[in-house]
């Protein structure tokens, strides 16, 4: 399956979303492709700045897939051994069709991936990564308290989250980054891979 990518998309970000279908027809594990499409989209990133319609967000949902990959939930916030992943999209929905084509027959520990989109906190029943999108900003505060103590990953692109959420996205010299909080995954009860946190800006910084 080819994940679908409009036309006015930079070359590079077609080329490597070619070769993601391609890798992931071979059902081997995501992550050293992954970080092949970091490179790969922070080196066009440049060049697609003035087109429509951004190529981030095929890369931030690639990079949604792999969070789930490197992530450890409590047993109990599963209802079943064999209940899917959910991930949701609260506020505008950037993504569009990207997101449920990068995660369409993936699975994670067994689980498959299910997408659900948000109008409201409130609408939100059950959710493993929430991503919660740039027009939630003065809301913001009010939908972590909500999440208080729920085993839910919060991922946010919105300016200076990473002291509320689990992970910022954050756009630095053309490439895309990520910044996680220790503090929010423990409040959260979750866990998170050495792989991933050291691709990662640790918040808060460790002590030298």
């Amino acid at each position: 399956m080819e994940v679908l990518i409009p036309q006015n998309q930079s070359r590079l970000a077609r080329e490597a979303f070619r070769a993601f279908s391609k890798f992931r027809e071979r059902g081997r594990n995501c992550f050293f492709y992954f970080w092949f499409v970091v490179v790969l989209f922070g080196l066009g990133l440049n060049a697609a700045r003035s087109q429509t319609v951004s190529h981030e967000y095929p890369l931030k949902a690639v990079f949604l897939l792999n969070f789930a990959q490197f992530t450890g939930w409590p047993t109990n916030a599963f209802a079943t051994p064999d209940s899917p992943l959910i991930i949701g999209v609260l506020g505008d929905d950037p993504f569009g069709a990207v997101l449920d084509d990068a995660v369409r027959d993936e699975t994670v520990n067994g689980r498959k991936f299910v997408v659900e989109r948000y109008r409201h906190i409130e609408d939100i029943k059950t959710c493993h990564i929430l991503f919660i999108s740039q027009p939630e900003t003065r809301r913001l505060d009010k939908i972590v308290a909500a999440l208080k103590g729920k085993p839910v990953l919060t991922v946010s692109e919105i300016a200076n989250s990473a002291s509320r959420v689990c992970v910022q996205f954050v756009t630095e010299n053309n490439k895309i980054r990520f910044r996680i909080n220790l503090d929010s995954l423990e409040a959260a009860n979750l866990t998170m891979s050495s792989k991933l946190l050291r691709l990662a800006e640790i918040m808060p910084a460790p002590a030298e």
